[in-house]
């Protein structure tokens, strides 16, 4: 039987988070400790754990057919590659960041100074665009350190909260992509296993949707349902049923979660009542 291979992160929050959305897909993968290769026991689906920088030369030279990964990886190291879904989470910045003792103005401050990065192409890229010269310093692991032992006057590093660079007395100055996980698929995959890719897509899609909205269910009285329904951003329409309380309505629908509590204080103003909201675990559309 035919087997998509999908590669994920060896370790870190990353694999974490990508083992959950396959798990939120209804994929059960048997995993023993320290693995490196595993398989589900109920989706045509192979997993291979690897280190994040390898992925993408993995999916170019066709060995696994898809990926999840940070863009950000992508872009420094596999920019040819087809992103087929962008997934939402492990949301993070590429950025340049300087001492705090620094004082900076523009990006032209860079010029012919030393930048140390884990991300030279997606730092020369950038300052190439901005018709800057710097200095590269490649070192793969923390580079955070490196104004503080003069190998560097700053560093170019992904930042999710920005504590990592608070320690180590630097600050942000240029942030020069933002990056989320996606899905990424080899050039090299074959038309077989690009079936099993919709199936797996269309499942991820459910999920992502699902994440986005909430169900609402509230009581409304019918004299001011219309001005209510106007308020819903459902699906289609809103599913409205007679309550046994004469003159009042129960309204059922989805709202987007980013303008969740906004649409809760307009309904509120306008006369909804005893309003639930439940979480959404899959949404098929």
């Amino acid at each position: 039987m035919t087997k998509i291979r999908i590669a994920i992160q060896k370790s870190g929050r990353l694999n974490q988070d990508s083992l959950q959305i396959l798990k939120n897909c209804g994929i059960s993968i048997d995993n023993g400790k320290d693995q490196l290769k595993a398989t589900s026991r109920n989706f045509p689906l192979e997993v291979f754990y690897l280190r994040n920088g390898d992925i993408p030369q993995y999916l170019r030279d066709g060995v696994v057919d898809i990926a999840i990964i940070g863009e950000n990886v992508l872009i420094e190291k596999g920019a040819d590659i087809v992103v087929a879904e962008k997934l939402g989470f492990s949301k993070c910045k590429v950025s340049l960041a300087v001492p705090k003792s620094v004082e900076y103005n523009s990006v032209q401050d860079f010029e012919g100074k030393r930048i140390a990065t884990s991300y030279p192409n997606t730092v020369q890229g950038y300052l190439k665009e901005k018709g800057v010269k710097a200095e590269l310093h490649i070192i793969n692991g923390s580079v955070e350190i490196a104004p503080n032992i003069g190998l560097a006057d700053a560093i170019c590093d992904i930042v999710s909260s920005g504590s990592t660079l608070f320690k180590n007395n630097l600050k942000e100055v240029e942030v020069m992509l933002r990056s989320e996980a996606v899905l990424a698929v080899s050039p090299k995959i074959s038309e077989e296993r690009k079936e099993i890719l919709h199936k797996l897509q269309f499942r991820i899609k459910a999920v992502l949707k699902a994440r986005q909205s909430k169900y609402v269910l509230l009581n409304a009285p019918n004299d001011k349902l219309v001005d209510i329904i106007k308020l819903l951003p459902g699906m289609r329409s809103p599913t409205v049923l007679p309550l046994a309380e004469e003159g009042w309505s129960s309204v059922h629908t989805v709202i987007n979660k980013d303008t969740f509590w906004e649409v809760i204080d307009e309904l509120k103003q306008a006369g909804a009542e005893g309003i639930l909201v439940c979480p959404i675990e899959k949404m098929v559309l």
